[in-house]
Order: structure tokens, then sequence, then C-alpha cells
């Protein structure tokens, strides 16, 4: 498990287990870091070359997966500095890792896999279209 360069923001390796007839994954269970409660699970598909935020949530932490494919995330926090600051994070077949993102952190993410991508969000709150602010990609400035 790791701490990235914005506060709260972590990787946490997920289980992957290999079978011969197609492979078990797993995300999360109760006592994980940055696991407290999931109150929704959702899916979402991306297709190779296709951007979709920014979105920031105000009380819900995100906890997503990329269980297919491949996806590059791009967090910002302006939290405490009005410059603020980037970080980018790519998930996918090779890199089964959980990214915990807490609210406050703006999010953007990128296809990059052949085809369609898969990711998993495990949320604390259920979905609620008013708690979370969303910009056009071209609102902060980013070098996709």
């Amino acid at each position: 498990m790791g701490q990235l360069t914005i506060p709260g923001v972590l990787l946490t390796p997920a289980k992957r287990i290999p079978v011969e007839a197609g492979d078990v994954v797993t995300f999360v269970k109760q006592g994980d870091a940055g696991i407290e409660t999931v109150a929704e699970v959702y899916g979402s598909f991306i297709m190779r070359g296709a951007r979709k935020g920014w979105r920031r949530h105000n009380r819900t932490t995100m906890n997503i997966v990329v269980p297919v494919g491949e996806i590059r995330f791009v967090l910002y926090d302006n939290r405490t500095n009005k410059d603020g600051a980037f970080q980018e994070v790519t998930l996918g077949d090779d890199s089964y890792t959980r990214l915990t993102v807490p609210p406050g952190i703006w999010m953007a993410f990128e296809g990059i896999a052949e085809g369609q991508s898969l990711l998993w969000n495990a949320i604390d709150h259920l979905h609620d279209p008013t708690e979370a602010d969303t910009q056009e990609l071209s609102a902060i400035p980013y070098a996709w």
C-alpha cells in the first residue's frame, strides 16, 4: 500500500487469482485501508482514446480498480495551493491495484487499452447527482 503525492490518495494491491478458465478478481473487503463503508458499487466502460471528467466529489470517497483493459487517471488537488498539483496513475491488467480518492480531489480519466476498458468503483455514499462538481476537460490545464 502506498500514499501518492496528493494527501489522502492511496494505492493498495488488489487481489487477482489466476484460474485457467478465467481469473477471479476482488478489490474491497471490510478492514482494508481506505474502506470504511461501501454504499454502492458501479462499473463504467471507456473506449481507447476517450476521456471522462473532470469530477470532484464533495463527501464521497472512491475506491477504483480496472479489471479489464487499462485506464490513465489524472488527479488534480487545488485544496491548499491555488496552482494545484497533478498526479497521474495508470491501472489495468498489468497493474491490478485499488486507487482510493478522497473527497475534494478533481479526477478525469482516459481509456488507453485497445477496445473497451472497465472500471469498478466502490463508493461510501449512494449516488447523488448534487453531491459532485463537474467541469469540462478544458477547464483544468492538463496536457493530455
